[in-house]
């Protein structure tokens, strides 16, 4: 019987102690980084209610669900303290609340407002403040305050490349609506200007109070005119409504099919479509982001939030900086320059997408690429020639 010679018998290899003891290095350091986290309070100003409530819970959605991430993260070295308050569609609660949060808390940031008008509320107790808003709604452009961010579209991310598009497919003769306050007004002091230089005709224009759904007068106007497309910018019920009337004038005159004459937005989103429900079908919007079913957030509102904290994490994390330096300074430092976000204007950079409500979702029907935040309009954008009157 052979029997194996012991020289050549394999010895087991022992395995490499060194892979093992860096990666509990690894476990216990984010293990200890997770106990000493440095706490920030950030406020959150949205209404829980009201006319724009729907858009109000999608952008604090957004912005309560990236806290949780960033709280979670084993990376991070800070960890947020939501400091909520909920103005409860009261424009007049804005400035008062804003106040509080910077008064009587640490927190220096404040996610929140929705309309241009509750922005423009908190705006002058920001600056007494020191504080900094980061504001994730589409808005009417001509602004670049010092103490606000602006995480979403401006005009020449949405508004001009929407009406740039438009006029080729459909006509340049057109019809305004708005709610009754700087949104509604400036969007429309736009429209006019585009429409006019690039040849066309503006046949009407009307607003409605916020909350307002008496939209038969609209409706008779847009009847008796017939344009090539409708500028919705009213908010809320007083979209829906309209929105509603109006597929009922299109089921009786084919000229209104949206096929035909569609309406246009730049401001409504998924999270308004179970509001408005088959009524929608046809709208045409402009926006930065768009559900299409797999994408992480259910609408462009929800995604700027998110993102909103997310920036102001990779702000304040890298050089624990105290939370009273004001954004101006943040933006100087070498995070700050990585951000997206523009030093002088605040403004982002943003995609700029056109899509169609199909079948209940809203289906890309054009990419226009990522267009910097202009607010002042100081580079040409649409196609035809264009003579702006730009005021500050």
């Amino acid at each position: 019987m052979l029997r194996s010679n012991p020289a050549k018998r394999r010895v087991a290899s022992k395995p490499d102690p060194i892979p093992s003891i860096l990666e509990d290095f690894r476990a216990g350091f984010f293990y200890v980084r997770a106990l000493v986290k440095r706490s920030v309070s950030v406020g959150i100003l949205y209404s829980r209610s009201g006319s724009y409530a729907r858009i109000s819970d999608a952008c604090r959605s957004g912005a309560l669900n990236a806290i949780a991430q960033i709280n979670a993260d084993p990376a991070r070295s800070i960890s947020f303290v939501a400091v909520e308050r909920d103005p409860a569609g009261n424009v007049d609660l804005y400035g008062p609340l804003c106040d509080e949060i910077l008064r009587d808390t640490p927190a220096r940031h404040i996610i929140g407002c929705v309309t241009s008008w509750s922005r423009k509320e908190v705006i002058p107790t920001l600056e007494k403040s020191g504080g900094t808003l980061w504001y994730t709604v589409p808005y009417e452009g001509f602004e670049a305050s010092d103490h606000v961010v602006y995480l979403h579209a401006c005009p020449n991310q949405h508004l001009l490349p929407l009406l740039d598009w438009t006029f080729p497919t459909y006509g340049r003769r057109g019809y305004l609506t708005g709610s009754n306050y700087i949104w509604g007004w400036e969007m429309n002091r736009l429209a006019r200007e585009i429409i006019h230089t690039a040849g066309g005709e503006v046949l009407g224009e009307r607003y409605l109070p916020i909350g307002s759904v008496d939209v038969d007068r609209m409706i008779e106007e847009v009847r008796a005119t017939k344009p090539d497309f409708i500028l919705n910018s009213l908010i809320g019920p007083s979209s829906y409504a309209f929105l509603k009337a109006y597929a009922a004038l299109g089921e009786n005159d084919p000229h209104f099919n949206p096929a035909r004459c569609p309406v246009l937005s730049c401001n409504l989103t998924e999270c308004e479509l179970s509001d408005i429900g088959t009524a929608a079908e046809g709208l045409i919007a402009a926006g930065p982001y768009f559900y299409d079913g797999t994408r992480a957030f259910a609408s462009s509102h929800e995604a700027a939030a998110n993102r909103a904290v997310h920036a102001l994490a990779d702000l304040l994390e890298p050089t624990r900086q105290d939370t009273n330096e004001p954004i101006a300074a943040l933006l100087q430092t070498a995070a700050g320059q990585q951000s997206g976000i523009d030093a002088k204007t605040h403004h982002t950079a943003q995609p700029v997408l056109i899509a169609k409500v199909q079948n209940g979702v809203f289906k890309v029907v054009h990419s226009g690429g990522v267009i910097a935040g202009d607010p002042y309009l100081t580079q040409p954008v649409l196609t035809a020639p264009r003579r702006l009157r730009v005021v500050s």
